[in-house]
């Protein structure tokens, strides 16, 4: 697996020969580019278009975020592999109501999947205040069925969601008093850690896209828009539970992040540069991690579980295939 190289420093990125070279106040050091996937930039960075050449000759993605972990863009080479016939599918597809939906609820029957796996994992007794959470989840889950409209269906998304964060409120420490799911901005430490891990994962998700002919700004669930790669936001959904949720408790829940390594800043609450890099390590060791396959007979990576998700998505709009997405089987 290429690695990913996170910068927190402020400075200047530069080519130098066939490397990389960063910059700050009196010091340097150069990054080897051959094994490196993307670059996250975490202080505010100061490059040159001769760089943005040379990532695109590279291959190698930047993914920028701010002073405050919100994410901010992505410079995304231009892909090795195109093909016009995968578009045309691809909008085909989109452009086909009865397709678009059955693909749009694919994504949130499994998306829906893998909150309940997460929540019954963590139900220990009969008694326990997550019966109630897999109660409304499993309603929702009998709803998308009936669904006709994808607003109807992102209405069914949002209240599976919205009782899912529950897990939160009673699986974290009381010290962090989470109520509820609130984004822009977070206004307390669990929401900025849950918005930054999210935006960590749809990078990830975009580059399992770029891996493909498929175009990133063609989604089902979540309507294209302008400056957005909207069907990493649909491959996103699937992977936040398995990914996100059950690293972030595990890392509350054993204080390696506590209330300390948070700032707040009116009314947004930001994430101080030691817990996320607490956060990134222990994500990407995650993504390194193998599991079983039960279809391929051997053990795939959770980054490649992600790749094997988009080759699925493309197999089909090319070839009629069936659409099954991931569903946390173990």
């Amino acid at each position: 697996m290429d690695e990913n190289r996170h910068i927190f420093r402020n400075g200047e990125l530069t080519r130098e020969d066939s490397n990389l070279r960063f910059d700050w106040e009196d010091d340097f050091r150069f990054i080897e580019v051959e094994a490196v996937e993307a670059i996250y930039a975490h202080g505010q960075l100061t490059f040159n278009t001769r760089l943005l050449s040379f990532l695109d000759e590279k291959q190698i993605e930047l993914h920028v975020f701010s002073w405050n972990g919100s994410y901010a863009g992505s410079y995304l080479p231009t892909r090795g592999q195109t093909s016009g016939k995968a578009i045309v599918d691809q909008v085909e597809a989109y452009q086909s109501m009865e397709h678009r939906l059955r693909l749009a609820k694919e994504f949130v029957r499994a998306s829906i999947h893998n909150m309940k796996n997460i929540v019954t994992y963590r139900r220990r007794e009969s008694d326990s205040p997550l019966e109630a959470v897999v109660t409304a989840i499993n309603d929702a889950a009998s709803a998308v069925e009936e669904c006709e409209t994808i607003d109807e269906l992102l209405g069914i998304e949002a209240t599976a969601r919205r009782a899912y964060y529950d897990l939160y409120r009673f699986e974290s420490p009381s010290v962090f008093d989470f109520t509820t799911r609130e984004y822009y901005p977070p206004p307390d430490p669990v929401n900025a850690l849950i918005s930054y891990a999210n935006s960590v994962l749809y990078t990830q998700c975009c580059s399992a896209i770029r891996t493909t002919t498929l175009d990133p700004a063609i989604s089902y669930l979540h309507e294209p828009g302008e400056r957005r790669n909207s069907l990493a936001l649909d491959i996103a959904d699937i992977f936040k539970p398995v990914l996100v949720d059950r690293l972030l408790l595990r890392l509350l829940n054993r204080s390696q992040i506590g209330p300390g390594d948070f700032t707040q800043q009116g009314p947004a609450s930001s994430i101080d540069e030691d817990a996320r890099l607490t956060l990134l390590k222990e994500m990407e060791e995650l993504l390194a991690e193998t599991v079983e396959h039960p279809d391929l007979n051997r053990h795939v990576s959770y980054q490649h579980l992600m790749r094997l998700e988009v080759y699925k998505l493309k197999r089909h709009l090319l070839t009629g295939e069936s659409y099954v997405a991931f569903r946390k089987w173990w």
